[in-house]
């Protein structure tokens, strides 16, 4: 059988850990976290809703988007451990419920109940108990497919954006946004747990090196499942460690603008808050396409020149969003920024792998993903606070080209000294 990224052959299936249970556990961590990721995007969807009804500024309601964001990440680094010890399906069930009381406290209807109901229930203890470890978990279920795997599973805030934005302006219109956050608790809590309980099976242990290099045909991917260390020729795992961590703080800040902030700047050109959630589910849309075809990439040129593409494309759209004001412009530019952002976070995750050894990956992952989340919620806040003091939102969109193209030079950095170190390795006498 030829091989995925399109080069050398397959043994036998028996030789992989991938089997049919395999993309049952990435089934099920895609609904959970299509769901989880639904939660925050209340807050989204009714920015304006909710600044008027508690009498505070645009800024301080983004700041709950963003600490969703920032406990994310930090709760990620503790949970992914500790998801080792006592299993994924207990933290998956324990996340769930804090998502629901998280929404349950945020509805209560004071700025102090939302800040900790979204950064503390819903960040540190909800999707941090979540997204990061489910990664994590899924990673471990595949080796020749990981990274269609893995493109599938980070796609649920996607399916999320897709799925949810109509239906809450809806609900919200109706039932007021307290009542939404409280129905979508009981949703959360009925549909959640059972799959969290149910479907997320342990996951097998790694092969063995020599397994590893048959199936892949990469000694790269090989070492790193063995536990032999890859990294960057020249640089400590430190010091790789710290340049991803840094980059991907730097794209998230940019990324999370559009994210956070798109039904919100739609409403300030003069677009109806309907059309700027559909404007925001398009986007989400074509994400959800674009991540499947960016894994399906990743598995054939790897992680860092499919992290570097994707980086280029969404700081071209966050130059665009700051000069378009057309809503048929803005609808084509939403998509296209979809299909172009959506590489990013799965990339880190695929470079983590390729660089790392197996067993630090509960530690690694969570490391990067943590600064992620961090430069959402920093970019989350921030383009709220810029709107607050320049009542417009082309400065940070500015803003968000100057920190992609920071952390596009970051990433070439290391794609450059890892390919001229295999192009001297190729090289004759070179030892």
């Amino acid at each position: 059988m030829p091989d995925d990224r399109g080069g050398g052959f397959l043994p036998a299936a028996s030789a992989s850990v991938e089997s049919g249970r395999s993309w049952v556990a990435a089934a099920a961590t895609l609904a959970i976290l299509s769901l989880s990721y639904g939660a925050p995007l209340i807050v989204v969807v009714d920015l304006a809703r909710i600044q008027a009804t508690l009498h505070t500024d645009r800024s301080t309601v983004a700041l709950a988007s963003a600490l969703v964001w920032l406990g994310t990440g930090l709760g990620g680094v503790a949970m992914g451990r500790l998801a080792d010890r006592i299993g994924m399906r207990t933290i998956a069930a324990f996340g769930v419920m804090m998502m629901a009381g998280g929404l349950a406290l945020s509805a209560t209807g004071s700025v102090a109940a939302l800040l900790v109901g979204h950064g503390l229930m819903m960040g540190l203890l909800g999707n941090g108990a979540l997204y990061p470890p489910l990664v994590v978990y899924v990673s471990r279920w595949f080796d020749r497919r990981r990274g269609t795997a893995i493109a599938l599973i980070s796609s649920g805030l996607y399916v999320a954006g897709v799925l949810w934005p109509g239906p809450f302006e809806r609900a919200s219109a109706a039932i007021g946004w307290q009542g939404t956050m409280l129905a979508y608790a009981g949703f959360l809590l009925a549909v959640g747990l059972p799959l969290a309980l149910f479907l997320l099976r342990p996951a097998p242990q790694p092969a063995s090196a020599s397994q590893a290099t048959a199936r892949t045909g990469t000694r790269q991917e090989a070492g790193a499942a063995a536990g032999e260390r890859v990294g960057v020729p020249g640089l400590s795992g430190h010091r790789v460690q710290g340049i991803l961590c840094v980059a991907s703080f730097l794209c998230c800040v940019a990324m999370a603008i559009p994210s956070a902030h798109l039904v919100a700047f739609a409403g300030s050109i003069g677009i109806p808050a309907g059309e700027g959630a559909a404007m925001l589910s398009l986007m989400f849309g074509t994400a959800f396409a674009g991540r499947q075809l960016w894994g399906l990439l990743a598995e054939r040129i790897g992680g860092l020149p499919t992290l570097l593409c994707s980086e280029i494309c969404q700081a071209t759209a966050m130059a665009l969003f700051a000069v378009t004001r057309n809503e048929t412009a803005l609808f084509v530019l939403a998509a296209a920024y979809g299909l172009g952002f959506a590489g990013i976070i799965p990339s880190y995750v695929l470079v983590v792998r390729e660089l790392f050894p197996f067993a630090e990956a509960a530690t690694r992952i969570p490391l990067v993903l943590f600064t992620s989340m961090l430069g959402m919620a920093f970019g989350s806040w921030f383009a709220g606070v810029l709107f607050d003091r320049f009542g417009s939102y082309t400065p940070a969109f500015a803003n968000g080209v100057l920190f992609n193209l920071a952390n596009v030079a970051l990433v070439g950095f290391l794609l450059v000294r890892r390919s001229a170190a295999r192009l001297d390795a190729r090289e004759p006498g070179v030892v």
